[in-house]
């Protein structure tokens, strides 16, 4: 993790809070402190040329810059009231980019926050898309991480293409409960030259996605070394996977349906789709 990173984890994370629909938040006043600003009024003035922002791409301000009235305690062990904000992402995404940018800490906000607001604009995307549209995100995202577990995969000492497919294999058996890529074929009723990953619906690809993702950041984190610890760390983040959906009460991956048609299948009319 790098310096930015571990920072932005350490403050701006620390700081953020959820509210009842599941929305990050954040208090003005912390807001202050974390961007270094020692007095309200100046940071007052930066929050309203956020506002004016707000307000000229075309939000609601009420809704991103909600004035709340908190308690708080003085040194002298008094309490009094005073006025803050809870912050939406987008407007602490606004309010750095007008704070000072000699500032360091406003740089790594306007990172931070930038990166955060994108991320949950994908979500969004994402989550209005039909099921086909899932499966074939997910698939393309799958392929590019594959590529990458692969890198890490040899960096491990995982060498040979047969060397590869045991590796893949013990992350199948972890996530499927012991099936591997032979079982999980066969259970799916495919024909040889056909892929399983083109044959599965968007939950079971978003596990074989998170299986991929974690094991190529545990191989590289851990500097794991040799053929037999990368199939062993590949087996148990599969089985971790695993254990996570059966704790969270969901449907094993073996046992989830599945789709008619094949990822190829739904390739070839996406274009067709799209000039429609």
């Amino acid at each position: 993790m790098s310096n930015i990173d571990s920072y932005n984890e350490r403050v701006f994370e620390e700081y953020r809070h959820v509210n009842d629909y599941g929305e990050d938040y954040w208090y003005a006043r912390d807001l202050q402190e974390i961007l270094q600003y020692s007095k309200w009024e100046n940071f007052s003035r930066v929050i309203d040329k956020a506002k004016e922002a707000c307000e000229n791409s075309g939000h609601n301000v009420l809704d991103h810059f909600p004035e709340v009235r908190k308690m708080v305690e003085l040194g002298s062990g008094a309490v009094r009231g005073i006025n803050d904000m809870m912050l939406s992402r987008y407007a602490c995404y606004l309010i750095v980019q007008n704070a000072d940018p000699k500032k360091e800490v406003v740089a790594l906000g306007q990172t931070y926050f930038a990166v955060q607001t994108r991320k949950q604009e994908l979500q969004d995307e994402f989550q209005s898309l039909d099921e086909d549209q899932k499966r074939l995100a997910i698939r393309n995202e799958l392929k590019e991480h594959n590529k990458s577990l692969a890198e890490a995969a040899q960096n491990a000492g995982v060498e040979t293409p047969y060397d590869y497919a045991v590796f893949q294999n013990h992350g199948y058996q972890g996530l499927y409960g012991g099936m591997g890529a032979k079982q999980i074929h066969q259970r799916k009723k495919l024909r040889k030259s056909q892929q399983i990953l083109d044959h599965m619906g968007s939950t079971e690809l978003a596990a074989n996605l998170f299986r991929a993702t974690q094991t190529d950041e545990k191989l590289r984190r851990d500097r794991i070394k040799g053929k037999t610890k990368a199939n062993r760390t590949h087996y148990e983040v599969g089985a971790k996977v695993r254990q996570t959906i059966e704790d969270l009460g969901g449907t094993m991956p073996e046992n989830l349906p599945t789709p008619e048609k094949s990822i190829k299948q739904l390739e070839k009319k996406e274009p067709k789709r799209i000039d429609e």
